[in-house]
C-alpha cells in the first residue's frame, strides 16, 4: 500500500461485509447514537443509484478520473471490486476528518478493511456483518437493482467475502436490524471508552 502523509492518527471503525448485507444501514444507525462518528465518503466509478447524492454518499468518479486520482496517490486504499468497477478512500478525506477529531467511519469491501486495518493498526476496529446467503440473496432481489448476471457476480464474491470474516475484530449478525445496531453500538462504544 501507498505511504501517506497524514499527520494526524484518528481512531476508526471499519464496516465491511457482502453488498446487501446492510453494513450501511447498521453504520448510519450506530453514527446517530454516537455524535462523534463521522462517516467517510468513498469515491467510486459505478452508477450513481436513485436517491443518491454524490458528495454525500459517495464521490461517483468516471474510470479516469479515480485512475488519475490512482496514479497522482490520492487514494488511502482502492479495490477494483468488480470488472471496471472501483472504490477507493481518498487521503483528503480522511485528513479533513482527523482535523476535525472525529471517530472516521468506513464502509468498505473486505480487501479494503484488511488495507485501512493494515495502516491504522489498534487505532482500528474492524466490524464485519454476517447475514446467511440465502438472506442476502432475497434481500438483493427486493432492492431491485440487480439483474440475474450481476445478483449472481454479487452472490458468487459474497460468498468469497465471508471466508474473511475472521480477519475482523468482530462479527455481527444481521437477523433483525435492530438489533445488529444494537450490537454494533455496544462494540463500538466499548471500543471508544478502551482506546481513548
Amino acid at each position: 500500500m501507498s505511504t501517506t502523509n497524514i499527520q494526524l492518527q484518528p481512531r476508526v471503525i471499519i464496516f465491511t461485509a457482502p453488498s446487501g448485507a446492510g453494513k450501511t444501514a447498521i453504520s448510519h444507525g450506530v453514527m446517530a447514537r454516537l455524535p462523534n462518528l463521522a462517516f467517510s465518503v468513498s469515491a467510486t466509478t459505478r452508477l450513481k443509484r436513485e436517491n443518491e447524492i454524490d458528495g454525500k454518499d459517495y464521490y461517483f468518479l468516471s474510470v479516469d478520473e479515480f485512475k488519475k486520482k490512482k496514479d497522482n496517490g490520492e487514494f488511502l486504499e482502492s479495490e477494483e471490486v468488480y470488472p471496471g468497477i472501483f472504490y477507493g478512500t481518498l487521503k483528503s478525506e480522511i485528513e479533513r476528518m482527523a482535523k476535525e477529531g472525529k471517530v472516521i467511519v468506513f464502509d468498505v469491501d473486505v480487501k479494503g478493511a484488511a488495507s485501512l486495518k493494515r495502516y491504522f493498526g489498534d487505532s482500528a476496529l474492524a466490524v464485519s456483518i454476517h447475514v446467511p446467503i440465502e438472506q442476502l440473496e432475497e434481500r438483493l432481489i427486493k432492492r431491485g437493482t440487480e439483474t440475474p448476471e450481476t445478483l449472481a457476480t454479487r452472490l458468487s464474491k459474497a460468498q468469497k467475502e465471508m471466508e474473511f470474516e475472521d480477519d475482523a475484530d468482530v462479527v455481527i449478525p444481521n437477523i433483525d436490524l435492530n438489533t445488529a445496531i444494537a450490537d454494533a453500538y455496544k462494540v463500538i462504544f466499548d471500543f471508544l471508552q478502551t482506546s481513548n
